[in-house]
């Protein structure tokens, strides 16, 4: 019997380098997929649809709300995301373990629905390196960073209902240790059944 995917949950408030940190970990794990949101706001530099995000229109976001097309979808600041209810489900039962990037209300979402996900909040070392690297990216006035930082110790404090948390202190350190942390997920996740009757069946000459 083929085992199903595993639903990886990482969330963190932002600026903590969670985009980074999802990209090293696709790039180590076999079997395991992005999952790609949907999203109201406008794509930023570089961005690809249907790579990075699925960027649609309010109208449209309304409509698949309307039909139930979402595992899960928030507000955040001015704009809405969400995760697409079907394409998770397929990849999911073909197998695929499907990595969720997104917030915490998604999070907590993810929980009641996929009790099985595996959750993981990214943390920075403190909240004076997260200011910097807020400023360092360069992307937000003074006056939304103010408000990203005030959602931050929201959003820090929401991370209780998360199985893991990990600090991301030295980039290749948090890299390793989310790694670490699938890995083990994946293991207690196996088929402990299938794996003895798989050994017992086997030929021992």
């Amino acid at each position: 019997m083929k085992q199903t995917g595993i639903p990886i949950v990482i969330s963190a408030a932002s600026g903590t380098g969670k985009t980074s940190l999802c990209k090293a970990l696709l790039k180590t794990l076999s079997h395991t997929a992005r999952s790609i949101s949907y999203t109201t706001r406008a794509a930023r530099g570089g961005e690809v649809d249907g790579v990075d995000y699925h960027f649609v229109s309010d109208a449209d976001f309304d409509r698949m709300i309307a039909e139930d097309a979402f595992v899960e979808w928030a507000q955040v600041f001015d704009h809405r995301y969400g995760t697409g209810l079907a394409s998770v489900r397929e990849q999911l039962s073909g197998g695929v373990d499907v990595l969720l990037d997104i917030d915490v209300q998604g999070g907590a979402q993810i929980r009641d629905k996929l009790p099985e996900a595996l959750l993981i909040f990214l943390l920075p070392p403190s909240m004076a390196e997260l200011r910097r690297r807020l400023v360092n990216r360069a992307e937000d006035a003074p006056d939304v960073i103010e408000q990203r930082l005030a959602e931050a110790k929201a959003e820090i404090e929401a991370s209780a209902v998360y199985d893991y948390l990990v600090v991301n202190d030295e980039f290749e350190q948090a890299a390793i240790d989310l790694r670490a942390i699938v890995r083990a997920h994946r293991l207690r996740q196996n088929r402990p059944s299938e794996l003895v009757e798989g050994l017992l069946g086997s030929p021992v000459a």
